[in-house]
C-alpha cells in the first residue's frame, strides 16, 4: 500500500462530498489514474474494462476488475477482500458479453439500480459499449456525466503525493541529461531514445523509474514544427535541432519536461526564440501562487509572445500528478487565457511552451508546484537552448 489507509479514506471522503454537491449517489469511475488514487489499484490491465465503485455513503469504493487481476487488487489496495469484485473470462472479447453485464448485475444485487448514477463520460477506455450496457442494464438510474470531479479532487496534492513528483523529477533530470549526451550527428533517433528509456528505467541508485504515460517524444529537424511525434531509425544531422519532451515516473507520479538541442553551428533565430520563450515561461511562473488563477498565469505569458510578436493557439500548460497511459495530463486546470481555476498550495501542472514556426520550432517547459507563498519548480535544469557545436 502505497500511501497510508487515512489518506486513502480522506481521498474517499472529499469525492463523496463533490457526489453530494452534484447529485451523484453512486460513481463509475474508469479512469486508470482515478482508480490508482481512490484504492492504489495499480497494473497494465487498463486495456479491458474496469473500474472503481463509489456509493455516496459507503466506507470503501468497490474496485470491478477481471478475474485474471483480481491478485493484482488485493496486493496494490488498502480494500477488504470483499470489496473486490471480479468478474470471469466469459465476458473477455465475447461479443455481445461484456464486463458491464456482470457490473449491472453488481449493481442490481445491492440495489442501487434506481440511484443517480455518475459516469466519466470523456475519460480514456469508457467506451461507448461500456456505456450502452450501463444505459441497456440500469433503466431506472438516472445516468449523468460526474464532470471530472475525481479528477478535480487530484488538483490538490498531499505532501506526500508531493514528494512522489519530487522524487520523479530526479529521474527527469536524468533522463534529459542522457539525452543532451546522446543526440549527436549521425546517431539514430532510436538508438538516442533507447538510452533515454534506460536512463528514465534505471533512475537512481536510490529512486527506480517505471514506465511514464507517454512516450519520449523526439521531433526532429522539420519535425519541430509538429507535435507528439516519436523516435525513428533516421540519424540526427547537424544543422538540425531536436526536441525532447519526457518524464521520469515514480510510482505513478510524473514531473515532465521539454528542452530543445541544436547539433551544429549557432542558429540566430531558434536562439532568439527561445530567448523569447523562456522570458514568457519565467513571465508566467513569476504570478504562480495562491489566490491567482491560470489566467493571471497565461496573460503574463502571452503578453510576452505579444512583446515579440509571436503567435500561439494551443495552450501552454495542464494540471499533472498520477499517470497512465496515453497520457500523464490530469484533464482539469490549463494554463489558457480564461481559465478561471484558482491556484492553491500543493497544486502542481506541467507548463509547457510548445513554439512553432513554419517549418521549425523550440520548446521548454517545466513541472511546478504551487506553494504557501509562491512556487517551487520540481527539475534544476537550464531552459536555454542547447547547442552542440
Amino acid at each position: 500500500m502505497l500511501f497510508t489507509k487515512e489518506e486513502y479514506k480522506a481521498r474517499l471522503k472529499k469525492v463523496q462530498i463533490s457526489m453530494q454537491e452534484k447529485g451523484i449517489e453512486l460513481l463509475i469511475s474508469q479512469d486508470t489514474a482515478n482508480m490508482n488514487y481512490l484504492t492504489g489499484y495499480d497494473a497494465w490491465s487498463f486495456y479491458y474494462a474496469q473500474c472503481v465503485i463509489v456509493h455516496v455513503n459507503a466506507e470503501e469504493p468497490l474496485c470491478f476488475v477481471r478475474a485474471q487481476d483480481a491478485g493484482g487488487a488485493y496486493i496494490k489496495t488498502y480494500l477488504k477482500d470483499e470489496n473486490i469484485i471480479k468478474y470471469h473470462e466469459k465476458y473477455i472479447h465475447t461479443w455481445p458479453l461484456h464486463p458491464y453485464d456482470y457490473l449491472v448485475e453488481i449493481i442490481k444485487e445491492k440495489k442501487w439500480d434506481k440511484l443517480s448514477v455518475g459516469l466519466e463520460m470523456d475519460s480514456h477506455y469508457f467506451t461507448a459499449y461500456c456505456y450502452e450496457k450501463i444505459k441497456q442494464g440500469l433503466p431506472n438510474a438516472k445516468l449523468k456525466d460526474s464532470e471530472r470531479l475525481v479528477n478535480w479532487t487530484r488538483l490538490v496534492k498531499s505532501n506526500a503525493e508531493i514528494e512522489l513528483m519530487k522524487s520523479a523529477a530526479l529521474i527527469s533530470e536524468k533522463g534529459m541529461k542522457t539525452a543532451m549526451e546522446t543526440i549527436n550527428p549521425g546517431v539514430r533517433q532510436c538508438d538516442a531514445v533507447a538510452e533515454i528509456q534506460r536512463a528514465l528505467f534505471v533512475g537512481t541508485p536510490e529512486l527506480g523509474g517505471e514506465y511514464s504515460s507517454i512516450a519520449t517524444l523526439l521531433p526532429t529537424g522539420k519535425g519541430t514544427s509538429a507535435s507528439h511525434l516519436t523516435a525513428t531509425q533516421d540519424k540526427f544531422v547537424s544543422g538540425e535541432a531536436t526536441i525532447i519532451e519526457l518524464s521520469g515516473t515514480y510510482k505513478r507520479y510524473h514531473a515532465p519536461m521539454a528542452r530543445t538541442v541544436l547539433l551544429g553551428k549557432p542558429d540566430q533565430k531558434k536562439i532568439d526564440a527561445m530567448k523569447a520563450t523562456n522570458e514568457a515561461l519565467d513571465a508566467g511562473i513569476a504570478v504562480t501562487k495562491p489566490g491567482n488563477t491560470a489566467d493571471d498565469v497565461a496573460q503574463k505569458f502571452w503578453a510576452v509572445l505579444d512583446k515579440y510578436n509571436i503567435k500561439k493557439e494551443s495552450r501552454t500548460g495542464y494540471s499533472i500528478g498520477i499517470g497512465y497511459p496515453p497520457d500523464w495530463g490530469e484533464h482539469t486546470l490549463n494554463i489558457l487565457k480564461g481559465d478561471k481555476t484558482i491556484l492553491q498550495p500543493n497544486v502542481t501542472f506541467h507548463m509547457i511552451a510548445v513554439m512553432q514556426f513554419g517549418d521549425w520550432g523550440v520548446e521548454a517547459s517545466e513541472a511546478i508546484r504551487v506553494t504557501e507563498k509562491g512556487f517551487e519548480l520540481f527539475c534544476n535544469l537550464s531552459r536555454e537552448l542547447h547547442i552542440k557545436g
